[in-house]
């Protein structure tokens, strides 16, 4: 009776696997090929399509004075403020377009970015915005406020920024101004 029992548990998962494999074999490469065809063909469609762009305003350096100045550009009008901001501190690292200077040291890269409900954006640079910075009151003053206006200048629901440095906080970014603490804007510093 043992051996019965076996014999025909051992022919039910035979069977089993079988028509495991075959399901499985037949109907998945249909499946994944219609969802690859579909997904070429949003790519397609999307590409098709003109992106819409929305005007930004970023803060750069002159070298007639120690103020802002402000220069236009274009960014994709991503639905999520937090791709936008992201595009807009990306465009900020490149410098300027019109012959300003960049308050950020060249080599300097955006680490991550996000923004809480309270509406403080936290900017995580990588350690070269203070390794490479120029030294001196004012192009501190000119680094941190070109990113801080830059943001809440151009994203109403950003109220204050946070700049921290390889992931951690930092008191000073060259020993002058506090970034224990986020930061409102200063359009003081904004040329006229």
């Amino acid at each position: 009776m043992d051996a019965k029992k076996i014999t025909i548990l051992s022919a039910l998962v035979v069977v089993l696997l079988v028509l495991a494999f075959v399901f499985f074999r037949s109907g998945g490469e249909e499946k994944i090929r219609h969802y690859l065809d579909e997904s070429l063909q949003e790519k397609d469609n999307l590409s098709a399509e003109p992106l819409q762009t929305r005007s930004i305003t970023l803060y750069f350096l002159s070298e007639d004075d120690n103020y802002l100045h402000a220069e236009k550009r274009e960014i994709i009008d991503h639905p999520s403020v937090v791709h936008q901001a992201i595009q807009t501190i990306e465009e900020l690292l490149k410098g300027s377009q019109n012959g300003l200077l960049s308050p950020i040291p060249m080599d300097t890269e955006l680490r991550e970015f996000f923004i809480t409900k309270g509406g403080v954006a936290y900017v995580d640079f990588s350690a070269e915005i203070r390794e490479e910075h120029l030294s001196g009151t004012s192009a501190e003053m000119g680094t941190v406020f070109a990113v801080v206006n830059t943001l809440t200048y151009n994203f109403k629901t950003i109220k204050k920024v946070f700049i921290l440095i390889d992931g951690s906080e930092k008191e000073t970014l060259a020993g002058h101004v506090d970034l224990s603490r986020p930061l409102v804007p200063r359009y003081d510093l904004v040329s006229n």
